[in-house]
């Protein structure tokens, strides 16, 4: 085994040495794995080396010989030498085994000893690397592994390939990177001549944001805002190397780059491009520098700009690499947008700001105009600043947020002192576009800079506001600035309401209490109304129906009329907080399934126009859901996975988008992805001490498990939602709508009698506020129920009529569930005496309307079910207990506890119900068994095991 010294690699490969190449990684593991070869191939930096690194080490373990070369540029040249890496220390191994011919051609060629080449040694040469691989290969497995075959010397090249492609049925494995630029297969078809007819060409592409992201976070640059990544990643290209690089430049710097300008390209990355701007003329240079500053260059605009010959030099820039040649495209593109970042880096500002100043009058846009004119122009100027507050403005209508940002920060940095409107004014207007764009570090980072200079109270208010917003669901985070801002806040009603509405968040989010979150919200909508802030008593007006509706509150309908009352602010009327969102709530809650998606799909049409990414990744939740309720589970499985992709890209709602993926892939698509996402979500939940998301994530998790088969994890998890909604005040079983799941669970584990308990508990919730899919459902469960205890066609009746209500109300895919649990005790009637015939049929029409839904993990349910007969499982209770068989399953398992010696609180935690749930619990106990106390309990219980 050989193994260059400049290519040994640590004894495990880390977890981050393949981010963004899972895909890719599987079909080279498959490949590998059958005993293929693999031909990693992409531009330089692109991280060929990593995953061959990767595959190396995990699959050089399954060889007996692994033979390494890493070639390099300076010594391409050297005849044999990628030869001699690979053969080099087994060459005294092999060498006895070769005819005399091919051994001296071999060691001549190794060894340098004697004369030896291609010409004169040519056909003994080709035959000995064949018969030295074969030769190995008779002693077990072998694999070479070649990494940067663009350098390898010709030599190497031709005789690895000779032999490649004639070593068919010999345990003989190549595992090769090559550089390639573009896309096209011409690039690296002659090095798959160095390897096995059946290799597989795998390219690597570029990295998503997020997983740029989480590239730069395991290399320990995890602090950089998301806009600065989102930075990176433009200007990398999604190259790994690149962004590692600008990363480490940033990271190292004492002053980040101005709003609106480009990054700092180190001088590692710089050297890989400065060397073609060298050759270029000054004026080609200077046409290229135009070029870079501008948003969207094209021939026209660098004309305008001042560069008469702009054709021919963006001719001479394209000969060289530097510019993408499209001849049906108008634009000016570079052919990477680091050289674009480089070529600006290296310009002295002077000629910079000149370029801008060009580009100031040259634009035709007048958002590019303002931006130009702000990066031409030093220290403070009010026309400039004005200019720059109409292009933010102009921004922020196009439905473009993060540049309305920019422009913001732009207007207030040249605003003088003594301006109107106020530097803090612009910059807080800044920080609030930043909130609406999803870059909540700028926004916070831009309110704790106002914080710390700003004695206005407005101002300071208005700062305190937005260092909460960015906390999100993190709310626990700020505790300590709701005092303060109260203090700011003083005696004003317009302050105060600000204050009051965020705390009625507090009050949910943090605290769990829907009550005092309801009163918080009605305070904050008085103040605001008697401060004559509109917006803010909308806000509180919306957010109390919010509450409202999940506590079963009966003011809710009158409150949603409250919150969509004339005159409205537009700003609210589309936001996830406004009446409108509360309004969908109140119609997916109330089962009007097609007016729910409607009013969803308009609200995500117009924060999609306004490029609100908050709002945005709320409402694909929300229009997720629906379709997931009305039984499209690839719909829903598509808007889900959206959602996800920009909370993690935007930082924002992440554990709500877990959770809601997390049912729809339990629904639609993967199980063991469904479980992931919701414990994800449930250590997210619990990490930020979010009591709302909480009980939806668990509630997730119960429902994947279910899925999953495993009926004891549900009851597990469920029970846990159970205790936090009685101890959040939500009584609505809409919302979390698993009851079901919970009795479905109990029943499968052996407890029909806490079953029955959680569907009359959740059904009298939902006669009340007239539930009539929650109704369903629970009528489902309950045949569940009977089934269990014996009452076969009574279980029959009820599912039958559960499934027709639940197509009627249009859910599609709680309907088939129905139609699944019917097909389960038809299919039992053989165990009844019924004839054994046609028992596939039976299931056919539950395999229909899952194949309708698109629900995959239900189908495979039912071929499970068609292979695998359904057993009974019966109640698993202490034998301590037989004496108190007259307990429902909920009272045994507190009794049991009590016998154990646990406390009330003790016994809460163990069954995740709360202590007040536990104390109920044992006061029935007690009646119905005619007892006083918990020592009671035990006596009885030692009378029983005495006898």
């Amino acid at each position: 085994m050989t193994v260059r010294r400049d290519f040994q690699e640590p004894a495990r490969c880390r977890p981050d040495l393949v981010i963004g190449r899972e895909e890719l990684f599987t079909g080279a593991r498959g490949q590998l794995a059958s005993g293929g070869s693999v031909l990693l191939h992409g531009p330089a930096g692109i991280g060929k080396s990593t995953v061959l690194r990767a595959l190396a080490e995990e699959y050089g373990v399954t060889a007996r010989t692994v033979l390494r070369c890493s070639a390099t540029e300076s010594e391409s040249h050297l005849p044999f030498l990628a030869l001699a890496d690979l053969l080099g220390l087994v060459l005294d191994d092999i060498a006895p085994r070769l005819p005399a011919a091919q051994r001296t051609a071999l060691e001549s060629a190794l060894t340098g000893r004697g004369e030896s080449s291609l010409q004169r040694d040519g056909l003994a040469l080709r035959l000995a690397v064949l018969s030295a691989l074969r030769a190995l290969a008779a002693d077990g497995p072998v694999l070479i592994v070649a990494d940067d075959l663009q350098w390898l010397d010709p030599a190497s090249a031709e005789l690895l390939g000779f032999a490649a492609r004639r070593l068919e049925g010999t345990p003989v494995q190549l595992l090769c990177a090559v550089r390639t630029e573009g896309q096209s297969s011409q690039e690296y078809d002659h090095h798959l001549h160095s390897c096995p007819p059946d290799t597989l060409a795998v390219r690597l592409g570029a990295l998503s944001r997020t997983q740029v992201a989480q590239l730069l976070g395991h290399r320990g640059h995890g602090g950089l805002s998301r806009s600065t990544v989102r930075e990176i990643h433009r200007t990398s290209g999604g190259n790994p190397l690149f962004a590692l690089e600008l990363g480490r430049a940033l990271a190292e710097s004492p002053t980040p780059p101005r709003p609106g300008e480009p990054l700092p390209v180190p001088t590692s990355l710089r050297a890989l491009v400065l060397s073609r701007l060298d050759m270029l003329s000054v004026e080609a240079r200077r046409t290229l520098l135009v070029a870079s500053a501008g948003a969207r260059p094209t021939p026209a605009l660098l004309h305008a700009a001042g560069r008469e010959n702009a054709e021919a030099e963006c001719a001479q820039a394209a000969e060289l690499g530097l510019l993408a040649t499209e001849p049906d495209a108008p634009a000016v593109r570079f052919a990477h947008p680091l050289i674009s970042a480089a070529l600006y880096a290296e310009t002295p500002a002077q000629e910079r700001r000149a370029a801008h100043a060009a580009l100031s009058t040259a634009a035709s846009d007048p958002i590019e105009r303002a931006r130009h004119l702000a990066l031409a122009t030093t220290g403070t100027d009010p026309r400039v600043a004005a200019r720059l507050a109409e292009a933010a403005t102009l921004a922020r209508d196009r439905g473009a947020p993060s540049v309305a940002a920019q422009l913001g920060l732009l207007a207030a940095r040249h605003t003088p002192a003594d301006g109107t409107p106020r530097q803090e004014e612009r910059r807080l207007q800044a920080a609030e576009d930043a909130i609406t764009a999803g870059e909540v570090d700028l926004a916070r980072d831009i309110a704790r800079e106002v914080l710390a200079r700003a004695t206005v109270p407005a101002d300071r208010v208005r700062a305190w506001m937005i260092v909460i917003d960015s906390a999100g669901h993190t709310m626990a985070e700020v505790d300590a600035v709701f005092p303060q801002a109260l203090s700011d806040a003083g005696e004003d009603p317009r302050l105060l309401s600000l204050v009051h509405y965020q705390l009625a968040w507090r009050a949910l989010i943090v605290e769990g209490d829907f009550t005092e979150a309801r009163e918080a919200a009605a305070h904050a909508a008085g103040l605001a109304a008697s401060g004559g802030d509109r917006r803010t008593e909308l806000l509180s007006l919306a957010f109390q129906a919010q509450t409202e509706t999940l506590m079963g509150h009966p003011e809710a309908p009158r409150t949603i009329k409250r919150a969509l009352r004339e005159p409205q602010d537009p700003r609210v009327a589309w936001h996830h907080n406004g009446a409108g969102s509360a309004r969908f709530r109140w119609l997916v809650m109330g089962d009007q399934l097609a007016e729910a998606r409607a009013t969803v799909t308009a609200l995500l049409r117009e924060v999609r126009r306004r490029g609100s990414v908050e709002s945005e990744v709320h409402f694909l939740r929300g229009l997720a859901e629906t379709e997931l309720r009305a039984g499209h589970c690839g719909r829903a499985l598509d808007l889900a996975r959206e959602s996800l992709r920009l909370a993690r890209d935007s930082g924002i709602g992440e554990t709500a988008s877990a959770m809601l993926t997390s049912l729809a892939e339990a629904s639609g698509g993967d199980v063991d992805r469904a479980l992931a996402l919701a414990r994800e979500a449930v250590q997210h939940a619990e990490e930020d001490g979010d009591q709302m998301y909480l009980s939806r994530a668990l509630g997730a998790l119960g429902y994947a498990q279910l899925v999953a088969g495993d009926p004891a994890g549900t009851v597990r998890s469920l029970r846990r939602v159970r205790g936090l909604e009685l101890a959040l005040g939500i009584t609505d079983p809409a919302r979390g709508r698993w009851q079901g799941d919970l009795a479905e669970a109990l029943v499968r584990t052996g407890e029909p009698g806490e079953a029955q308990d959680v569907i009359d508990v959740s059904r009298e919730h939902a006669l009340r506020l007239g539930r009539e899919s929650v109704l369903a459902v629970l009528d489902r469960s309950e045949a569940l129920v009977r089934a269990a205890r014996g009452d076969l066609e009574a279980a029959l009746a009820q599912l039958t009529s559960a499934q027709d209500r639940l197509g009627k109300l249009g859910y599609g895919l709680e309907e088939a569930r129905a139609a699944f649990a019917l097909a389960r005790l038809r299919s039992r009637r053989p165990a009844e005496g019924a004839p054994r015939t046609g028992a596939a049929n039976v299931f056919d029409e539950a395999a229909r309307m899952f194949r309708r839904c698109r629900a995959l993990p239900w189908l495979r349910q039912v071929d499970e079910a068609l292979t695998t007969p359904e057993r009974d499982v019966a109640p698993a209770v202490p034998e301590a207990l037989h004496a108190l068989d007259g307990l429902a399953a909920m009272e045994r398992q507190v009794a049991a506890l009590v016998m154990e010696g646990a406390t009330n609180r003790e016994i809460a935690a163990r069954l995740f119900i709360s202590v007040k749930t536990v104390e109920a619990t044992l006061t029935r106990v007690y009646r119905k068994l005619g007892i006083r106390s918990r020592v009671d309990i035990v006596r009885l219980a030692a009378g029983h095991r005495a006898n």
